[in-house]
C-alpha cells in the first residue's frame, strides 16, 4: 500500500520558515515511528502569483483534490496590496476552501499552563482553557451573491449577501456534534436570530439536527454578540462552539487571543468523509504571513507544528501520535523555551525558529 499523501504549500512571508520545521517533524515520524508520508511541495498565494500570474494554479488545485491532506503556511504581504482583488494571494486560499468543499473549520483555543500569564485576561480565567470553535467555511456572507460595489445615484454602495441553505447548516452542525461526543459532549450554537433571518434558520436547523440525531449532546443557543462577551468573561463555560462563517471569523480570533499568542494556534478545515472515512482536509496556522519578521528567524513554528498534529488526528487516525507531538510542545514550553513572541516579563530561553524545531525534536526523542 502507498503511504498517505501530503501536499505542502508554504506560501508567503514566514510560511516557508515555519513549514520547514514541520517538514522536519514529518521526517521524524517516518524515521522514528515508521509513520511515513509521501510529501510534495507547491506554490500558493503571492509565491504562485509571481510564477504563474494567479494565486493558485489549476495544476496545484487538482493535486490538492487528490492528496490525503494539504498543509498550508501563510499567504499575502504588502508586495501584493495593489493587485486586483481577483488575483490577491488570499484568493488562492479561498479557492482551496471552496473547491475542496472544506465546510467545517476547526479552530482550537487551548491555553498551555506555561503561557497562562501571556493572556490579557486573569490567569485563573484562562488556565486550562480548551475550546473548539467550529466555523462554517464555504458559505454565508463571504460567498453569497449578489455582492460588489455599485453606484446608486451619486454615491457608491457596497453589497454582500448573507445566505445559507438548510443542508449547509445541517452538515456543519453534525460536524460540531460529532466532535463534542469526543470531548465534553456540549455544544453552544451562536447566531443573530434576533435580527437576521439567516440566524433564525440557523437556530432552527441546528435544533432539528440535535433533536433527531444527537439528543445525548447538551445543546445551547446564544446570540453571537453575547458569545463574544462571554468569551472574555468566562470562556471555560464553553466546549464546542458552532457558528457561521462571519461570526466564526470574529469569534475564533477573539478566542485565539485568550491564549496569549496567535503564534500558538493551529486550525483544520475539513470536508465530507470519502469512502475510506477520510475527509478532504487543509491544515494551517492561524497567524498570517508576518512580513515584518520574515527571514529573521523570529517566527514561532508551533502553530504550524500543531496544525500537523491535527492532521495526524483528523486525517490519518493517529491520535496517539498527535498527542505525542502536542505533549512534546507542552514540555518545551514548560521548560521555558520561547520564540520572540512568547518572551514575557519573567524571561525565558529565547530561541530562533530553527532552534524551536530542534528542541521539539529533542522532546519527541525523549518521548520514545
Amino acid at each position: 500500500m502507498s503511504n498517505p499523501s501530503i501536499l505542502i504549500l508554504p506560501g508567503d512571508g514566514i510560511g516557508p520558515e515555519v513549514m520547514a520545521q514541520v517538514t522536519r517533524i514529518i521526517d521524524w515520524f517516518g524515521d522514528k515511528r515508521d509513520l511515513k508520508f509521501d510529501v510534495e511541495t507547491d506554490l500558493v498565494g503571492g509565491a504562485a502569483y509571481d510564477k504563474h500570474g494567479v494565486p493558485l494554479s489549476d495544476e496545484t488545485m487538482a493535486r490538492a483534490m487528490e492528496v490525503d491532506a494539504v498543509l498550508l503556511g501563510a499567504v499575502g504581504g504588502p508586495k501584493y496590496d495593489n493587485l486586483d482583488f481577483s488575483v490577491k494571494p488570499e484568493r488562492g486560499l479561498l479557492r482551496l476552501r471552496k473547491e475542496m468543499d472544506l465546510f467545517s473549520n476547526l479552530r482550537p483555543a487551548q491555553c498551555f499552563d506555561a503561557l497562562a500569564d501571556f493572556s490579557s485576561l486573569k490567569k485563573d480565567i484562562v488556565s486550562g482553557l480548551d475550546i473548539m470553535i467550529v466555523r462554517e467555511l464555504t458559505s454565508g456572507v463571504y460567498f453569497g451573491e449578489p455582492r460588489g460595489i455599485h453606484k446608486e445615484g451619486n454615491e457608491r454602495v457596497g453589497v454582500n449577501t448573507q445566505r445559507y441553505t438548510e443542508s449547509e447548516i445541517a452538515r456543519v452542525a453534525r460536524s460540531a456534534f460529532e466532535l463534542a461526543r469526543k470531548r465534553s459532549n456540549k455544544v453552544c450554537s451562536m447566531e443573530k436570530a434576533n435580527v437576521m433571518e439567516s440566524g433564525i434558520l440557523w437556530r432552527d436547523v441546528v435544533q432539528e439536527i440535535h433533536d433527531a440525531e444527537y439528543p445525548d449532546v447538551e445543546l445551547s443557543h446564544m446570540y453571537a454578540d453575547n458569545g463574544a462577551m462571554q468569551l472574555v468573561r468566562a470562556p471555560k463555560q464553553f466546549d464546542v462552539i458552532v457558528t457561521d462563517n462571519l461570526f466564526g471569523d470574529v469569534l475564533s480570533d477573539c478566542a485565539a487571543m485568550l491564549t496569549g499568542s496567535l503564534g500558538m494556534l493551529p486550525s483544520a478545515s475539513l470536508g465530507l468523509p470519502n469512502a475510506e472515512g477520510r475527509p478532504k482536509a487543509l491544515y494551517e496556522p492561524v497567524h498570517g504571513s508576518a512580513p515584518d519578521i520574515t527571514g529573521q528567524g523570529k517566527a514561532n513554528p508551533i502553530a504550524c507544528i500543531l496544525s500537523f498534529a491535527m492532521a495526524l488526528r483528523y486525517s490519518f487516525d493517529e491520535g496517539e501520535e498527535a498527542t505525542r507531538l502536542e505533549k512534546a510542545v507542552e514540555k518545551v514550553l514548560a521548560d521555558g523555551v520561547r520564540t520572540a513572541d512568547l518572551m514575557g516579563p519573567d524571561g525565558g530561553t529565547p530561541v530562533s525558529t530553527t532552534e524551536m524545531g530542534d528542541v521539539i525534536l529533542a522532546a519527541l526523542d525523549a518521548s520514545l
